[in-house]
């Protein structure tokens, strides 16, 4: 087994970990129900979103494979920024509810 194959592995296992451990906190860390339903909801389409994106990565060929990374570098951001509008404007929400 070569050092680039057994980096592969140990990164992604790395990766998928720190995934797995950042969606758990963040169900975990909400505040209400409606706040816990939302963050189920976008932590499934983030999963499969980069999910995608690595399949992708790995299928395309070589000049197309380097062009996902405009739309990935434009969405993921605009995705956090909406998704953080949309917590703070649930959590308001349920403080007035209660």
């Amino acid at each position: 087994m070569d050092a680039g194959l057994v980096g592969a592995v140990i990164g992604g296992a790395v990766g998928l970990a720190g995934g797995a451990v950042g969606t758990y906190f963040s169900i975990r860390n909400t505040d209400g129900p409606t706040e816990r339903a939302f963050m189920i909801k976008v932590s499934i389409i983030g999963w499969v979103a980069v999910l995608l994106f690595v399949g992708l990565m790995a299928l395309l060929p070589g000049p197309y494979r380097h062009l996902l990374w405009i739309p990935y570098g434009v969405l993921l951001p605009l995705g956090i920024i909406k998704t953080n509008r949309q917590v703070a404007k649930i959590r308001e929400a349920e403080r007035r509810a209660n």
